[in-house]
């Protein structure tokens, strides 16, 4: 079977289906997560069909970055588990998976609040990226996760340790309009997903982060 590659198909589907909602109103507010209309009208399509939209250009470009450059060594880690055609689907199943579950807390939330709404693919790219810490928490040679405005790279674990500590507490604060709680639990899903697919990837992970706790203290 030749290689397809999900991922860019992936950010070629979200590019262009947000570029083109930004100049037709019907389809952004017919695609756009509105806890309220799903919960009134049973539209539940938006649970998946608000991944593929953006705000403007900063945001889809800072989610499709970040799903571009984490997205390989998850792949990768899939296929040499599975095989090629089964790790694709166990990749469609962990970025598609923590788009549409990410948004049930917020679904709960705000049911009843008919002006709330959201949009982006910020829960499938979580997922996917702490898929990628738990597979490779500790970056080898020195490098690491760059986080503006640091000047300096730290480790992936680390990372992923103050990314869901912010998210927790930014989600309970609701005093901006993104929606950290997405962030959250689609990062719990890419780790539960990736420790229910990989089993040993949690040994592996707490053995990495030993090993390099020992050497720096």
């Amino acid at each position: 079977m030749p290689f397809i590659n999900p991922a860019l198909i992936l950010i070629a589907l979200t590019a262009g289906i947000s570029m083109y909602a930004w100049s037709n109103r019907e389809l952004m507010e017919k695609w756009i997560f509105s806890p309220y209309l799903v919960s009134q009208r049973g539209e539940w399509y938006r649970f998946l069909t608000s991944g593929f939209l953006h705000a403007d250009f900063v945001h889809l470009g800072f989610n499709l970055f970040a799903f571009y450059s984490f997205s390989p060594a998850v792949l990768a880690e899939f296929a040499s588990t599975y095989g090629l055609r089964t790790g694709i689907a166990c990749f469609l199943l962990l970025y598609i998976g923590g788009i549409i579950l990410s948004d049930i807390p917020t679904y709960f939330r705000h049911r009843h609040d008919p002006a709330y709404r959201s949009l982006g693919a910020s829960g499938g790219v979580s997922s996917v990226l702490f898929a990628s810490i738990l597979f490779y928490p500790v970056a080898k040679g020195g490098g690491g996760i760059i986080i503006f405005p640091l000047p300096i790279p730290i480790q992936p674990f680390l990372f992923g340790f103050l990314y869901l500590a912010y998210s927790y507490f930014q989600g309970r604060r609701r005093g901006d309009n993104i929606n950290h709680d997405a962030h959250f639990y689609g990062a719990l899903f890419g780790i539960l997903l990736g420790l229910v697919l990989i089993p040993q990837s949690g040994l592996a992970f707490l053995q990495q982060v030993r090993v390099y706790l020992g050497n720096i203290l």
